[in-house]
C-alpha cells in the first residue's frame, strides 16, 4: 500500500510537471519544470528496483542535459517579434506534430489492450534475469551487444544537440564587434604606429 501512494505521488508529479513544461510562458520556468519532471521520473525507476537507471537520469539528464538547455535559455537573447504569417505557419506545423503524436499513442494504447480489455503486456512472457549479476552489469551487456548501435546513435544525437546548444547564443549581430584573427595577423606596424615629430617648446 505505501509504495502504491508513493507511485501514484510520484506518477502525478511527473504529469503536472510536463503539463507545466508545455504551458509555461516563460522558456525558463519551462526547463526547470523540466527538471522536476526527471527527478520524479527517477523515483519511478527506483521503485521498479532500477536504481541504476534512476540515479543515470538524475546525473545525465538533470546534471548535464537540462542544465544546458537551461543555460541556453538564459544566453538567449529575446528576438523581435516574428511576424503573424509566420507565427501562424508554426502554430499550423506544431498542431500537425501534436495530433500526430496523440494518434500514435492512442494506437500504442489500443494496440497493449487485450481481448479482455486488461494490458496485453501483463500477460507478455517474462524475461530471463540472471540474479548471479547486478542490474549495471545486466544493462550494460545489453547496451553494448545487442543495442549498440543504437546507444551511438542517441550519443550522436546528444553531441549534436549539445552543439547547438552552443552555437545558438553565438551568432552574427551587427551590433557586436568581434575578433579578426587573420586580419591582426595580418597587420603591419607602419599600419598601427603614426610618428609624430613634435617641435621643442610646442608641447602637445
Amino acid at each position: 500500500m505505501f509504495e502504491n501512494i508513493i507511485f501514484y505521488m510520484f506518477a502525478l508529479a511527473v504529469i503536472g510537471g510536463s503539463i507545466a513544461v508545455v504551458f509555461a510562458k516563460n522558456p525558463v520556468y519551462s526547463v526547470i519544470s523540466l527538471i522536476f519532471v526527471f527527478f520524479n521520473a527517477a523515483g519511478l525507476f527506483i521503485l521498479l528496483g532500477a536504481e541504476f537507471i534512476g540515479l543515470l537520469t538524475v546525473i545525465v539528464y538533470v546534471g548535464a542535459v537540462a542544465v544546458l538547455f537551461l543555460f541556453a535559455v538564459i544566453m538567449l537573447d529575446k528576438e523581435k517579434e516574428v511576424k503573424r504569417s509566420a507565427g501562424k505557419v508554426y502554430q499550423t506545423i506544431i498542431a500537425i506534430m501534436a495530433l500526430l503524436l496523440l494518434a500514435e499513442i492512442i494506437i500504442a494504447v489500443i494496440g497493449l489492450l487485450g481481448s479482455e480489455g486488461s494490458l496485453a503486456i501483463a500477460n507478455a512472457p517474462s524475461i530471463p534475469i540472471d540474479e548471479t549479476i547486478s542490474n549495471t552489469e545486466s544493462l550494460g551487456l545489453l547496451l553494448y551487444t545487442k543495442y549498440c548501435y543504437v546507444f551511438q546513435f542517441l550519443g550522436v544525437t546528444l553531441l549534436v544537440a549539445m552543439i547547438g546548444a552552443v552555437m545558438l547564443p553565438h551568432r552574427d549581430k551587427k551590433d557586436i564587434l568581434r575578433q579578426d584573427i587573420s586580419a591582426q595577423i595580418a597587420r603591419k606596424a607602419d599600419d598601427c604606429i603614426e610618428m609624430v615629430k613634435i617641435s621643442s617648446g610646442t608641447g602637445v
